[in-house]
């Protein structure tokens, strides 16, 4: 076993080498988030996330997932690959282009953030022995726990983690290890002072309150986890943002410190940065296939995909080809698809109506 100082800083190294922007070391015990996840389950705030509630359990005992865990590595991986987000104002500024939030716009992270680690793990295994295991967010883990004792950051008041040198644009994943390796200080709370840019800024008022997100007015909950129809009181707050919601980072003072990513697996793939709500609505099943292979978009299906867009062809100003797309797709539509176009059409009617009144 070699010295575990020295093991740590090692593997902060070649953390650097696999394109990590920040390795932590925590312990495996993490209550305080543990009992706040109980508390937003409790509330309700999880919406249809049902395996949320289902596999809590598992979140708070990290020796289930990896018996003898004493030790959390956690990993930082920056995604925006411009630091301005000039392009993603300038996305959301127009009604008739559709928004996806930045994280989406290239492959999948799974995958490349899974295989990263293994390969981490792979490293300390082969250097001093032990069990380790791998996640990404897709495991039952508390990552923005388990980072923030690690100190790579903060909760802020959205409920995300964030970096005082890189703002809140990463993902995370965590390797759970029973090697007794020394810990890291988290960093100091309360970054976020009196600033409320995220709470009055969320279009849905999501952010009920500093620290407290329900997740079932969130446009990320709904344009992603909600399978059924979306309520038809949100839906103009939603204006055209069609998978995921980045406002509260985008309005964060923090984020000025965005680190640019050099990841080319995180660039924007098909032009999907700079798309016409229409003409993604457009797409058959099989170009919705083609085009999100290897996507996190691929997820919510082509129903979930068509529900979205139609919400946000209702948003957009009045325009005889966004009509006749709707109609055109009426009658090929599931019920679900159906139901949200019926009112994008009646969105889109009375805006025509207004115009004619305005003349």
């Amino acid at each position: 076993m070699p010295d575990p100082q020295q093991l740590a800083e090692q593997i902060k190294a070649w953390g650097e080498e696999l394109g990590f922007a920040h390795i932590g070391i925590s312990p495996a015990a993490n209550d305080q988030h543990a009992q706040r996840l109980r508390e937003w389950l409790d509330r309700d705030f999880h919406g249809e996330m049902h395996y949320m509630r289902d596999r809590e359990a598992l979140r708070s005992d990290p020796d289930a997932l990896l018996p003898g865990t004493i030790r959390v590595i956690s990993a930082r991986m920056d995604y925006l690959t411009s630091a301005s987000t000039g392009e993603s104002e300038a996305a959301l500024a127009d009604p008739r282009k559709a928004y996806i939030s930045r994280y989406a716009l290239g492959r999948d992270y799974h995958k490349l953030i899974r295989k990263r680690l293994a390969a981490l793990a792979t490293r300390i295994s082969e250097a001093a022995g032990g069990q380790h295991r791998a996640f990404v967010d897709s495991a039952p883990v508390l990552e923005r726990g388990f980072a923030e004792q690690a100190g790579l950051g903060w909760i802020g008041k959205n409920s995300m983690l964030i970096n005082s040198r890189a703002g809140s644009w990463f993902f995370l994943g965590e390797i759970y290890t029973d090697i007794p390796l020394p810990t890291d200080p988290p960093q100091q709370t309360g970054h976020c002072g009196t600033c409320r840019s995220c709470i009055d800024d969320c279009p849905t008022d999501a952010i009920v309150a500093p620290y407290q997100v329900d997740a079932r007015r969130c446009i990320s909950y709904l344009t992603i986890e909600l399978k059924g129809a979306i309520p038809e009181t949100l839906r103009p707050a939603m204006g055209n943002r069609v998978f995921g919601c980045d406002d509260c980072q985008l309005v964060c003072p923090w984020n000025k410190f965005a680190q640019a990513s050099g990841e080319e697996d995180f660039r924007p793939r098909h032009n999907l940065d700079d798309s016409e709500l229409l003409s993604l609505f457009m797409w058959t099943e099989q170009e919705f296939l083609d085009r999100t292979a290897g996507s996190a978009i691929r997820r919510i299906g082509y129903e979930g995909w068509l529900r979205n867009l139609a919400v946000g062809l209702g948003n957009a100003p009045y325009d005889e080809a966004i009509a006749a797309g709707l109609q055109r797709r009426r009658g090929e539509a599931s019920e679900l698809v159906g139901e949200h176009i019926d009112w994008a059409l009646t969105q889109q009617q009375r805006k025509r109506d207004q115009l004619a009144t305005d003349r």
